[in-house]
């Protein structure tokens, strides 16, 4: 675990700590959060620059922000970067849990190190990561947890076995952990992305990208930017992307109250803002959102 400062926290703000922040979702999360007034620490894996890159946009919003790389696959490098995370800012108040790999191949060919490192990455790191925070989030009785699964999760999809797999474990985990730590006002969320043009998508076979393709309602991928936008839930800004519409979705859910009563989980559900319909969302996002909304027990 390396950490490369940048500027200080000050005072009470609060913070989140974004896995696999350095590109594609995982940035635009960053840049929502700090949009709404968080500090951000940066946990990447193998990428200075481009994590370099985050912290400085999170900077030209006004907020502090650190890079800290990390294998979260590791539980010794994970509790380590914790440790210096809050030693750096005091503390933390959201959790995102974006950091994800992929090893896509048919179940016939898939070696038994393609599973395990997709397990390790998607859910153990995860796992790993949630371990590391709960008894920071009990003792200051509160917290929100944010953890970026996929419809393949879901759905399925031929040639990733492993990751959906994974991506599946993350919504089991997040109901569970949603209803151990919601008596201490922490709330565990899961969004669940469709088909995103990132940097990791753009590595899958064509072959991989079209089996997505004829799943999507409007038959098509959605690009890095979109010129379409829609006003998302309780002033959040306009998104103006897909991958900024899953990062501002992430963001909501770190600001959502806890009504401390009961969990929902209802899955698959379109995110969909208050008045809007659901194939102008559809239309916007082309991947066809999906949540596992899981509110405070």
């Amino acid at each position: 675990m390396a950490a490369t400062e940048t500027t200080a926290s000050a005072g009470a703000r609060r913070v989140a700590l974004v896995t696999g922040g350095s590109r594609g979702i995982g940035r635009s999360i960053c840049l929502e959060l700090a949009r709404a007034g968080m500090d951000i620490a940066v946990v990447y894996a193998g990428n200075e620059e481009a994590a370099q890159a985050t912290v400085a946009a999170v900077e030209e919003l006004g907020q502090a922000a650190r890079a800290y790389r990390c294998d979260v696959a590791s539980a010794e490098e994970v509790d380590a970067t914790v440790k210096q995370v809050i030693a750096d800012f005091g503390s933390v108040w959201a959790l995102v849990n974006n950091a994800g790999v992929t090893r896509d191949t048919l179940l016939a060919r898939m070696k038994e190190d393609d599973f395990e490192r997709v397990i390790d990455v998607n859910l153990k790191g995860a796992y790993h990561l949630v371990r590391a925070l709960t008894r920071q989030f009990m003792r200051q009785r509160g917290g929100r947890i944010i953890n970026m699964s996929s419809v393949v999760g879901l759905m399925g999809n031929a040639g990733q076995v492993n990751y959906a797999a994974s991506k599946a474990g993350l919504i089991g985990l997040t109901k569970s952990v949603a209803r151990e730590l919601a008596g201490r006002n922490v709330t565990v969320n899961a969004v669940a992305p469709g088909f995103v043009e990132t940097d990791m998508t753009a590595a899958l076979p064509e072959a991989a990208r079209t089996a997505y393709e004829q799943q999507i309602p409007l038959g098509r991928r959605a690009p890095r930017r979109s010129p379409r936008s829609w006003a998302s839930w309780r002033a959040m800004p306009q998104l103006t992307s897909p991958a900024r519409s899953s990062a501002a979705t992430a963001a909501w859910r770190c600001s959502a109250p806890t009504d401390g009563t009961r969990c929902q989980a209802r899955l698959p559900r379109l995110a969909q803002p208050p008045g809007s319909r659901r194939n102008e969302l559809a239309a916007n996002e082309s991947d066809a959102l999906s949540h596992a909304r899981l509110r405070g027990v």
